[in-house]
């Protein structure tokens, strides 16, 4: 998902008259259009292009002098004009969509952290088949250590829910496929009456 990040009228006027120069549109040495004919045809206040024309300036792409107008000095300069501002909306862009991930990320962690406490709670209660949930260490020596919980297919092989992990004193609640498993890991499961058994058997 791609999104441009507005930016100020004058900047986008600069940037319009700088692929103009580059595309040889306006030639160099030559003088642009007045500051009022320029605001009527881009439909803006003279300010706004004399905005436009100081940044330019800044760039070196024109010289801007009283009395005799605007004067284009380096096609190369407003190449460069472009590409910066090209680069900098692409970072501003990704900034803002790395943002957007962050924030539905947490949402997602949050609903996953709900969701796992609901199923704890369930089986609490052991309805049904569901026991509740029981704790398992990875021992020395396991064929899971340094595996991840995807490689080794838990819920395949075993019938097992890993609710939780407690490694080193903490709490890893609902452990993505991509955890790999650590030398006296203790797992947080669930599952039906065999499912004890088997999980030893697995591990």
């Amino acid at each position: 998902m791609n999104e441009r990040v507005s930016m100020p009228r004058y900047v986008k006027i600069a940037i319009d008259v700088a692929i103009r120069i580059h595309k040889g549109n306006i030639k160099e040495r030559e003088k642009l259009r007045g500051r009022s004919i320029l605001a009527s045809e881009y439909n803006v206040s003279p300010e706004t292009i004399r905005k436009a024309m100081k940044l330019l300036e800044d760039k070196d792409v024109v010289e801007v002098n009283k009395g005799s107008g605007v004067m284009v000095k380096s096609k190369q300069k407003a190449y460069e004009v472009i590409e910066s501002f090209k680069e900098s909306e692409s970072i501003s862009s990704l900034r803002k969509r790395q943002k957007q991930l962050f924030e539905e990320k947490r949402t997602i962690e949050k609903e996953i952290q709900e969701i796992t406490e609901k199923i704890i709670d369930l089986c609490k209660f052991k309805r049904g088949e569901l026991v509740e949930p029981i704790e398992i260490e990875v021992k020395v020596g396991s064929h899971v250590i340094g595996k991840t919980v995807g490689e080794c297919e838990i819920w395949h092989n075993t019938g097992a829910t890993i609710i939780g992990v407690v490694r080193k004193g903490r709490i890893i609640l609902s452990p993505g496929p991509y955890l790999e498993f650590q030398e006296e890991d203790k797992l947080l499961i669930a599952g039906d009456l065999g499912v004890v058994d088997r999980i030893n058997n697995f591990l």
